[in-house]
């Protein structure tokens, strides 16, 4: 992970060999915004601490990033080894994490150390960590409470000195209370928490990311960098990002290709237009109509608070 400072704060990024274009990961983040700031605050306190951290934001936030970063302030000499618990295999799940001793498989002539094994002495990052199967969930806490596993095949568990750092998308507490998350393990993952606000809650670290973006496509296409008009800047703050860092990263992309002049202008941006609270109410009452829900009432009665503090 690269560490930049163009703007007077830190500037998070993946390595050069990680930023794959396809990825849907967001690949950079700025601690300019209050919100930010007290974060990395947090951030500094738990990466020097010999503890587990489960780290809450939305898709897109930059929480890898986040855990890179813990993990190279943590000072910890192994490796960072990131995992996606959504892609690992139900079948073979125990094998992929805790590793297989030779000829436990058709075909495998030797062993494997499995994620775990390949983070000893490093940081093994779960990425949605809500995704592992119970009985794995189980395997995980004991490994981590006992600082050894057991690889498939094997007839000796084998030590190992792993941090965990695990992040989430989801709200925990409510798949413990449904009964598909382990309860113990939350409690141990609890105990060092980070919370990556959305996008849309940092204003502040908006411009700081457009204009990072800007550089790194502008410099990939060969193309002069524009400004960001202070139009475009508030069209900018005003979006609610709902696909947060990536989406802004997506958005720059296109500004950039379709901009002709020496600035990005809001309507480069294809943003959809900012609705005035009326304008949203008149939006629900056409979408509700004479059968709405709990939730869809409770949206409308915040919006007529809203429009009346106006």
């Amino acid at each position: 992970m690269t560490v930049h400072a163009p703007f007077g704060q830190p500037l998070l990024t993946f390595p050069d060999a990680e930023k794959s274009p396809l990825s849907i990961r967001a690949k950079a983040l700025v601690f300019v915004d209050p919100r930010s700031r007290q974060l990395r605050e947090e951030l500094e306190q738990l990466a020097p601490r010999a503890i587990s951290v489960l780290i809450r934001g939305e898709t897109g936030t930059g929480k890898e990033l986040l855990a890179r970063h813990i993990h190279r302030a943590s000072d910890r000499s192994g490796l960072f080894v990131s995992v996606n618990c959504g892609a690992i295999s139900p079948t073979y799940a125990d094998a992929e994490l805790f590793g297989y001793a030779a000829g436990s498989f058709s075909g495998s002539a030797s062993s494997r150390a499995g994620w775990f094994g390949s983070a000893n002495g490093g940081t093994l990052y779960l990425d949605e960590i809500g995704d592992l199967p119970l009985p794995i969930q189980a395997k995980l806490l004991a490994a981590l409470e006992n600082h050894e596993v057991t690889r498939v095949g094997a007839q000796q568990p084998s030590p190992v000195d792993v941090r965990l750092v695990a992040a989430t998308s989801i709200d925990l507490a409510q798949a413990v209370a449904a009964g598909k998350f382990h309860e113990r393990l939350y409690r141990y993952l609890s105990e060092g928490q980070l919370e990556l606000p959305a996008l849309r809650e940092r204003v502040g670290d908006i411009e700081s990311l457009a204009e990072y973006f800007l550089g790194i496509y502008s410099q990939r296409l060969g193309l002069p960098v524009p400004l960001i008009s202070e139009a475009a800047q508030r069209a900018l703050e005003r979006h609610r990002w709902p696909g947060n860092t990536r989406e802004l990263e997506n958005v720059i992309h296109f500004a950039l290709l379709v901009s002709s002049g020496e600035e990005i202008l809001p309507e480069h941006l294809n943003l959809p237009p900012t609705l005035s609270p009326l304008e949203q109410i008149e939006q629900l009452l056409r979408q509700i109509g004479d059968s709405g829900s709990a939730a869809e009432r409770q949206a409308l009665h915040q919006l007529l608070q809203r429009t009346a503090l106006t």
